[in-house]
């Protein structure tokens, strides 16, 4: 190691959705910190925010049926859906406040309207959404919503799903305009720009070896320049550990207790993609339908419409894939040399759990492209196989733990580890991440910073007006956050009125 070494206030581990979300707040916040990020890749957002490695669906519960769940008595469970709305609203604040400060400058760079739909075939499932809507018709979050089981309606709606369709059982879709599709890839990378010009120290190329706590308290970081081979120490009081499916090895060398008996289980995913124009003009939503028996929730099939460079495809998918990288320009040997002896027995555990699982990852694994199609006819009846081309997307570390379900047990979702002192945190898990990474990183800030944030909360007050309420319990308040956020990102008139009604 060489001499050389460089002390800062922050450092960000990635420079993806996650990071750059912390470095924006924690700028507004505290403009005279100085801020380091390492990011081991050529240029932000290059993993899992990249454009084209999601599905870019501001993730709302407008649409995901697996943020619904039925219980044993009939009846639907819907505070996920209402934790994930809420969430997402705090997301818009915050990149409304930036359009507002002058500090983005085109918001319709990174989002765009598009409804957000759920369809389903046959009477169980039908019965299911129709439950699903009447729990959600009348709760302000979900204001706008529409049901219909009528052909004739849903061939407005989703002409491409119903051109050829045999309708020969049941089905339904709820619709509601005010969804988006959001290019977090994009919405990345105006933010490190941003963080570039307000003196940012961003380096790329730069590879976080190790990480060890100091004898004074703070973090020393053993960091390499790929290109060069040269190796540096970065020292900073605070780390925030953003790499996403990189970020549990980091976890591991910190040596912070709260790491151990963590594991994490990967999961990669492929879409298949339209870009003909004629096919891709019949369809703008973001279509939801259910999970497969036996798949996970993060396999919920999907007909989306996105918005890359103001230009529009088709995405159908995820179909799930597996390989032992946590990320997708990561290592063969992630997965193996994530096991360690404090979390042997829980990815154990997790293994015997899973049989399922990992069977159903292997079947996906092996199918052909017209497998694949025709899963894609389920949803578009007379897709052409030449149209539709497979992307694989990036790469998604579930992670697993023991918890009151049992040991190894895998979880769907993020969380945020820290130390006891708040001096270091890392994210682990998956989606809806992106969506709600302004919520997400407040939580970082709350956990690490409670000496500050008394004084912060005016700021963060400015930043997310909603910020210490309950939406929910302030309908009126959700109303006309939408209609401000709506005309700050540009969203259409249509969306905003909708939203005042």
């Amino acid at each position: 190691m060489s001499n050389r070494q460089t002390n800062t206030d922050v450092i960000l581990i990635g420079a993806g959705i996650m990071s750059a979300t912390l470095g924006s707040l924690l700028k507004e916040l505290m403009p005279d910190w100085n801020i380091t990020v390492l990011e081991r890749r050529a240029t932000a957002g290059e993993e899992s925010s990249n454009e084209w490695n999601n599905a870019g669906t501001g993730h709302s519960s407008l649409c995901e049926l697996n943020y619904t769940v039925e219980k044993p008595d009939g009846s639907i469970d819907i505070s996920k859906a209402i934790k994930v709305n809420e969430e997402y609203q705090v997301s818009r604040q915050f990149w409304s406040y930036l359009v507002n400060s002058n500090l983005i400058r085109n918001p319709q760079d990174f989002i765009v309207p598009v409804p957000h739909m759920s369809f389903v075939q046959g009477e169980q499932d039908v019965s299911f959404l129709r439950k699903r809507f009447k729990a959600l018709e009348h709760n302000p979050l979900f204001d706008g919503m529409e049901y219909s089981e009528d052909p004739a309606k849903l061939k407005e709606w989703i002409p491409l799903m119903m051109k050829d369709r045999n309708v020969n059982q049941p089905i339904a879709a709820t619709r509601i305009e005010s969804g988006t599709d959001v290019n977090f890839g994009a919405l990345t990378r105006i933010l490190f720009d941003h963080l570039k010009s307000e003196n940012v120290d961003i380096k790329f190329n730069h590879n976080v070896d190790d990480i060890k706590r100091a004898s004074d308290g703070t973090w020393e970081l053993k960091v390499r320049d790929v290109a060069s081979g040269k190796v540096e120490r970065q020292t900073a009081k605070f780390v925030f550990i953003g790499g996403g499916g990189g970020s549990l090895h980091l976890l591991q060398k910190s040596g912070i207790p709260e790491g151990k008996g963590i594991g994490g289980f990967p999961v990669s995913g492929l879409f298949m993609v339209c870009q003909n124009p004629e096919v891709v003009a019949q369809h703008r939503a973001k279509v939801y339908g259910q999970a497969p028996v036996g798949a996970p929730p993060m396999s919920v099939p999907h007909l989306d419409t996105r918005v890359i460079d103001k230009k529009e495809s088709l995405f159908f998918g995820p179909f799930a894939g597996f390989s032992p990288k946590f990320l997708k320009f990561g290592s063969m040997f992630d997965l193996s040399s994530s096991v360690k002896g404090h979390n042997l027995v829980t990815m154990m555990a997790a293994g015997v759990k899973n049989v399922s699982l990992t069977t159903y990852l292997i079947k996906q694994v092996m199918l052909s492209k017209e497998k694949r199609m025709e899963a894609l006819r389920e949803f578009v009846p007379n897709a052409n196989s030449e149209d539709w081309e497979l992307l694989v997307a990036g790469q998604r570390v579930q992670i697993i733990k023991d918890t009151a379900a049992g040991k190894g047990t895998l979880q769907f979702g993020t969380e945020v580890i820290s130390a006891a002192d708040g001096s270091i945190a890392a994210l682990l898990g998956a989606s809806p991440g992106a969506s709600t990474a302004v919520s997400v990183m407040l939580e970082v800030i709350k956990k690490c910073f409670p000496t500050h944030i008394n004084e912060w909360e005016p700021k963060i007050k400015e930043m997310i007006p909603s910020y210490g309420v309950s939406l929910l319990k302030n309908p009126e308040l959700i109303r006309q956050h939408q209609l401000s956020t709506a005309r700050a990102l540009g969203l259409s008139e249509k969306v905003s009125l909708q939203a005042s009604h």
